[in-house]
Parts: C-alpha cells; structure tokens; sequence
C-alpha cells in the first residue's frame, strides 16, 4: 500500500548510512539503517515509530534499498528481521542478497 505524499531520503557518511521516510502530517520519521561490509550493505534496523506505523513504511524504505541495490550494484545482507522477511516474500530479490 503506498502511502501518498511518502518521501524517503538517503544519509549515508564514511561507509553507514540510514534511509528516512517522511510522512505528511507527522513529525515522526522511519528509519532504515545500514553499514557497509566488503561491498555488501548490512541491512541492521528497521524502526518505524508507532505513530507513522501500519501504513506501509517500513516496506518503502525496504524497497527504496533495493531500488539502489540494483541502481548502484550492490547487494544486501538482510541482519534485521523485517528485511529478512521482506527477501522471503520477493524471491525476485535473491540476486541482490549477499
């Protein structure tokens, strides 16, 4: 379910990163955070704030990862439980799991 107006931004410094998705109406930011290991970007957290939570969020920011995986080359080892679970439901992603 997409969530109108959802803006994700990107962060990333010296080898970590985090993806931020933006909620109209709220104040309230869900976060995807990664570090880099030899080529591979270790998906560690999801943590979307009850507030912003059940919509879909933490599914875009999955997502947008993924959008880059594929756009930059990289490939993804999936530490957090949620991004673990989202690889399951896409068999299509298998190519980008390190």
């Amino acid at each position: 379910m997409a969530i109108e107006g959802l803006e994700i931004t990107r962060q990333n410094e010296d080898g970590a990163g985090e993806y931020h998705a933006h909620v109209p109406g709220s104040d309230a930011v869900g976060r995807l955070t990664w570090v880099e290991r030899g080529g591979s970007r270790v998906a560690e957290h999801t943590l979307v704030p009850p507030a912003i939570g059940g919509r879909g969020v933490a599914a875009a920011l999955v997502q947008e990862m993924i959008k880059d995986a594929r756009a930059e080359g990289f490939t993804i080892v999936p530490q957090c439980s949620y991004v673990e679970a989202q690889f399951k439901r896409h068999p299509d992603w298998a190519d980008l799991r390190a």
